[in-house]
């Protein structure tokens, strides 16, 4: 093998790299961004100006919505006992109320009463209870400073205080749909788990009114389960009554004896107290600072908002001046 060869064998070869790839400067011109946003400052300016006065409209101009609370707290099994201990001194043959049944658990109660106060049946009666049709379907506003609603005159006529007819049709809603409207728009229920408390909600376009509603529906409610659960014991104590008449076993006899006298004390619970499930610990109060619109938070987005309307409309007419 000759020099130059042997040379060339021996040598390593330089290693192989590829070409570095061409760099794209995809960073942003932040300079020059704010450069076109400055020459614009005036634009962004009436943009801002434009939504805030918007913003403020909406608040002028929309209808002011309130709203009142009412806290209550379930009746505890220990609280009618009381109260039956009472009814039981005044009824020297009734025996102690120690071991008596009141046919509901004061959770299972509890449970209910909530349910029927998200009712329809409940809702739509208490509509028609306070006849509150016109209210609740035809009211959309209220005037702070004169005290006077608003009407949806579409439907209603305010002045002949009637309903009003197109087409040949009434525009009169069903009770149904009034119901759906204060079950979605009106009233909202809420029980906290922890504690067992109950909050019961009513908005609407006057404090005045939402005080009031809140009130009526915690006394109705208690007024409407006591009413079930007296009728409940009327039944019972016919029925029982009747089986002790077709019945000459003395335990039989002893053991309807008994059943007739818890069913006779449950009676009586339900004459004792107007707060029969729930007890009122907050009552529902008159609250002027209406919950909507929400002052603050209009404002921000209508600045927010003009902002980025104004920052918008100067890229766009920088890209078209391109």
């Amino acid at each position: 093998m000759s020099e130059m060869e042997d040379k060339a064998f021996n040598t390593k070869s330089a290693p192989f790299y590829y070409p570095a790839p061409r760099i794209i400067d995809s960073e942003i011109d932040l300079r020059a961004i704010f450069s076109v946003l400055w020459a614009g400052k005036w634009w962004i300016v009436l943009c801002m100006i434009f939504s805030v006065l918007a913003g403020g409209s909406y608040i002028l101009f929309s209808h002011k919505i309130y709203e009142s609370q009412v806290l209550v707290a379930p009746i505890s099994d220990d609280q009618q006992m009381g109260m039956a201990s009472v009814l039981n001194s005044q009824f020297g043959g009734l025996a102690s109320l120690a071991g008596i049944n009141l046919g509901k658990g004061n959770t299972d109660k509890t449970i209910l009463a909530l349910q029927v106060l998200q009712s329809r049946k409940f809702i739509g009666g208490f509509i028609l209870r306070h006849h509150l049709m016109v209210p609740v379907m035809a009211i959309n506003g209220w005037d702070k400073n004169s005290n006077e609603f608003s009407f949806k005159t579409s439907v209603y006529d305010p002045v002949k205080k009637q309903w009003l007819v197109k087409d040949g049709e009434s525009q009169e809603p069903t009770l149904l749909e009034a119901t759906q409207h204060f079950l979605k728009k009106i009233m909202v229920v809420k029980l906290d788990s922890d504690t067992g408390m109950v909050t019961v909600t009513v908005r609407f376009y006057s404090p005045y009114i939402t005080e009031r509603w809140a009130t009526w529906l915690v006394a109705d409610l208690n007024d409407e389960i006591r009413q079930q659960d007296m009728l409940e014991a009327q039944s019972r104590i016919a029925y029982l009554n009747n089986q002790l008449n077709q019945t000459s076993l003395a335990d039989s006899r002893n053991m309807l004896y008994q059943l007739i006298e818890q069913q006779t004390k449950t009676l009586m619970l339900t004459k004792v107290s107007k707060e029969y499930v729930f007890k009122t610990v907050d009552p529902a109060v008159v609250d002027i600072d209406e919950i909507r619109p929400q002052k603050i938070v209009v404002m921000i987005a209508s600045v927010i908002l003009g902002l980025v309307l104004g920052m918008s409309f100067i890229f766009i007419r920088h890209q078209i001046r391109k």
